[in-house]
């Protein structure tokens, strides 16, 4: 998953001041580039996190606008995990519903879409099977 990420030069302290320009909110803040895109991936993987919590649409990447843009990319686990929560909610079912197709408890569904918790990849492939998708790897040049 890509995250567009607005970078400024903070001309008063130095470093960079980053927001997230196709969310609601989010921004962080580092001393240089490498620092500042460290702190965008856990601001945003925390913005999508309560987006999940609150029950909301988490907003497709936009269309990147200039220099000083960059794009985010959340960890692999944390991908997936989206857009789990994106088939989920496109699929009208209730988190019981789910839970069930998969025969887990509903705690273990909440577990499914947080991204701090360490999912296994066979559980996010059932959940996703349960919802009509499945998962894919790409695997490309860094």
């Amino acid at each position: 998953m890509q995250i567009n990420a607005l970078f400024e030069p903070d001309t008063e302290n130095g470093g960079f001041v980053v927001t997230f320009p196709d969310f609601p909110q989010g921004v962080t803040q580092g001393d240089s580039e490498e620092e500042a895109t460290e702190m965008a991936v856990d601001a945003i993987s925390l913005v999508i996190e309560e987006l999940i919590k609150r029950g909301e649409e988490i907003p497709q990447q936009g269309k990147v606008r200039g220099r000083k843009y960059r794009v985010i990319e959340l960890p692999a686990l944390a991908a997936a995990k989206v857009e789990l929560y994106r088939a989920f909610r496109a699929s009208g079912i209730r988190r019981a519903e789910l839970a069930r197709r998969i025969g887990i408890s509903k705690g273990n569904v909440e577990r499914l879409f947080s991204l701090r918790h360490r999912s296994r990849l066979d559980q996010i492939e059932a959940a996703l099977a349960a919802v009509g998708k499945k998962l894919t790897v790409l695997v490309q040049a860094a």
